[in-house]
């Protein structure tokens, strides 16, 4: 965890309401607090009555390059804590304020389980992910952010021994590659 503001390379929105049954999310959780210049907001610990900071969250948005919003998927849609931290943070008379988060990046890790096959218009679900994932890539558009491809994990209900290990993992390699980059100016 960065010891300021000014030191954070990436904001990581972390939303899971059962974390202490879910074999993926601590992995993730673990794999990627440890990075430099990272912060883990944990919503359902720091916020369990649903009332949120708004001025810290948007001090750490503010000087964050990089917010990546993590969760799993359920009824095709964000968490209830984290559509609350949407509503609240991102209140359009303070995120129009010009150039405020203009040029920050941000994507969704997002698990969900079944396979990509059938997150697809002839797939189960009927649709593919990235329509379930709109609402965050508009939001993050209309505030002038650069949506990234999410990160995902498919198959989480599948309960392959390694995969939440190899998710994980991919993940914080992103993210590294992403603090890396942007410490370069690259």
């Amino acid at each position: 965890m960065p010891s300021s503001s000014a030191h954070l390379r990436a904001l990581v929105v972390f939303a899971d309401p059962s974390l202490q049954r879910s074999r993926i999310s601590r992995r993730v959780v673990e794999a990627v607090a440890g990075l430099p210049g990272v912060e883990v907001r944990d919503l359902y610990q720091l916020y369990p009555d649903f009332y949120i900071d708004v001025r810290r969250e948007r001090e750490l948005l503010k000087a964050a390059p990089l917010v990546v919003f993590v969760f799993q998927l359920a009824w095709y849609a964000v968490p209830s804590l984290l559509k609350e931290w949407l509503d609240s943070v991102f209140k359009p008379e303070w995120t129009e304020t010009p150039g405020r988060l203009r040029g920050k990046s941000a994507f969704a890790a997002v698990a969900c389980a079944g396979s990509s096959l059938e997150y697809r218009a002839e797939g189960l679900h009927g649709r593919p992910l990235e329509d379930y994932l709109a609402p965050l890539a508009q939001t993050a558009k209309a505030c002038g952010m650069d949506w990234l491809a999410p990160h995902v994990f498919y198959g989480a209900d599948a309960g392959e021994p390694d995969a939440a290990g190899r998710h994980a993992e991919e993940l914080r390699t992103r993210l590294a590659r992403h603090i890396e980059g942007a410490a370069d100016g690259t």
